[in-house]
């Protein structure tokens, strides 16, 4: 049973760190990278629609994105969704292909980057914390309707507190690897 509730507590922190590590990759660093433009929807006949669903998106060097639009029709509609997105990128459209060049980042942008960051990190870790708290509730719930021995119960808790400081060090460790990538000229 203990057991049990160590596993699941590992296996959400581990989804958790990875929704984490999907979040700061959207976080443009001034490089070049496809899922910069994962959140981008296209209105694509009524329905809004991912943009890698409807455009190929590639790395043409190490500050352009170029995306290769499936249906000629549909290249206004993905511009005019890249332009309103909040990603501050202006694509330019050569028949099917639109290239994204991504402009360098300032300073002050830089260090509001690294404020988003924080946040997102922030938020990562109090995901850890409360997954954390419900497998603590779990084993509290073990040891009120007797089924553990409190020196079970104590050891258990022990256990996750040492999962999550793990958990928080590979939390810890994204946020220094980003704001290194983020500070770079």
């Amino acid at each position: 049973m203990l057991n049990e509730i160590h596993k699941d507590a590992d296996a959400r922190m581990d989804k958790s760190i990875e929704a984490l590590q999907n979040q700061l990759n959207k976080i443009r660093t001034g490089r070049a990278h496809p899922s910069l433009l994962d959140g981008i929807q296209v209105s694509y006949y009524g329905a809004d629609t991912p943009l890698n669903q409807v455009a190929n998106v590639s790395i043409e060097d190490s500050r352009t994105l170029a995306l290769t639009v499936f249906d000629k029709s549909l290249t206004q509609a993905v511009e005019k969704a890249i332009l309103t997105s909040d990603l501050g990128l202006n694509p330019m459209s050569a028949g099917t292909v639109i290239r994204i060049p991504l402009p360098p980042l300032t300073e002050e942008r830089r260090k509001d980057l690294v404020k988003v960051v924080k946040g997102e990190v922030e938020g990562g870790r109090i995901a850890v914390r409360n997954i954390r708290r419900d497998a603590n509730g779990d084993i509290k719930a073990l040891l009120k309707e007797k089924e553990i021995s409190e020196d079970e119960a104590r050891q258990a808790e022990d256990e996750i507190q040492k999962l999550t400081d793990a958990k928080m060090k590979d939390i810890d460790a994204m946020l220094a690897l980003k704001e290194k990538e983020l500070m770079e000229i």
